[in-house]
């Protein structure tokens, strides 16, 4: 078993710390065999809170990443820090400074400004029911009014993706393609929504289809992840998409996070 590095690491924020957590997740991928001990502090609003974390931070040193908007809270973090020998990094400070200097303008210092309830936070809202309701085939005359419509064999990922997409505002909705059942009309014709075929290979489907079963403490003797009813399957598919001159994308290496930046891209790409 390969050496690994345990450390702490503090992330601080005066919201919702989804912008630590992915800036963390980033940066730990670039190392191998490291272990980082996340403790996380959100909504850090008041003199009070910072006071708990910097005891907290002070009982376990590390890393200290941050999102404080208030300057005096911030300060108060970084003075700490500093006697503390901890490293701390403000994540959004080089961003907001390359905007500032670009734009000639002054930063608002605004709390939580990225999660307004303002129209675009209305719409991601609505885009993600529209995946709820539009989940595996259902609803399916509503899929005309989708940005996108994802079809694949079972177990392509194909409602994460659409809820991940649902949340950057993307109304997405997704078909399962099964042996012997024809695709609704709906896909077809002038009025068409983008649909966007889901490849994965036949042995990566057979393997999480196993471990699925597995899950549910169900026997793996059965078609669903027989590697010949799989191979099977996964060519259907394939002729479909080429028949239905639809563009694809193989998610058999991909994360939820891989495939959904890969379609927006084709959305752009279609809307242009």
């Amino acid at each position: 078993m390969a050496f690994q590095i345990f450390f702490n690491v503090h992330l601080v924020s005066d919201s919702t710390g989804e912008t630590l957590n992915a800036v963390m997740r980033a940066a730990s991928a670039q190392f191998d065999n490291i272990a980082p001990l996340e403790h996380t502090y959100y909504l850090v609003r008041s003199p009070r809170q910072l006071e708990r974390v910097i005891q907290e931070i002070e009982a376990a040193p590390g890393i200290v990443l941050c999102t404080i908007s208030d300057v005096t809270l911030r300060q108060r973090l970084e003075d700490c820090c500093r006697d503390l020998g901890a490293p701390v990094l403000a994540v959004i400070d080089p961003a907001v400074d390359v905007l500032s200097r670009y734009l000639g303008l002054q930063s608002s210092h605004k709390v939580a400004a990225q999660h307004g309830l303002d129209a675009e936070y209305f719409a991601r809202m609505e885009a993600i029911n529209f995946a709820l309701q539009h989940d595996d085939g259902q609803s399916v005359e509503g899929l005309r009014e989708a940005d996108v419509v994802l079809v694949g064999v079972s177990r392509t990922s194909k409602t994460p993706t659409c809820v991940y997409l649902g949340n950057r505002g993307v109304k997405a909705g997704n078909i399962p393609i099964v042996p012997g059942v024809e695709l609704p009309d709906v896909l077809d014709g002038e009025r068409a929504p983008l649909v966007i075929g889901l490849k994965i290979s036949p042995d990566r489907l057979v393997q999480i289809r196993r471990q699925r079963l597995l899950a549910l403490n169900e026997s793996s003797e059965t078609s669903y992840a027989d590697e010949a009813a799989v191979r099977e399957e996964t060519t259907h598919a394939n002729r479909l998409y080429v028949r239905k001159k639809w563009p694809t994308i193989d998610v058999s290496r991909r994360s939820v996070e891989e495939t959904a930046a890969a379609i927006l891209n084709i959305i752009q790409d279609h809307r242009s």
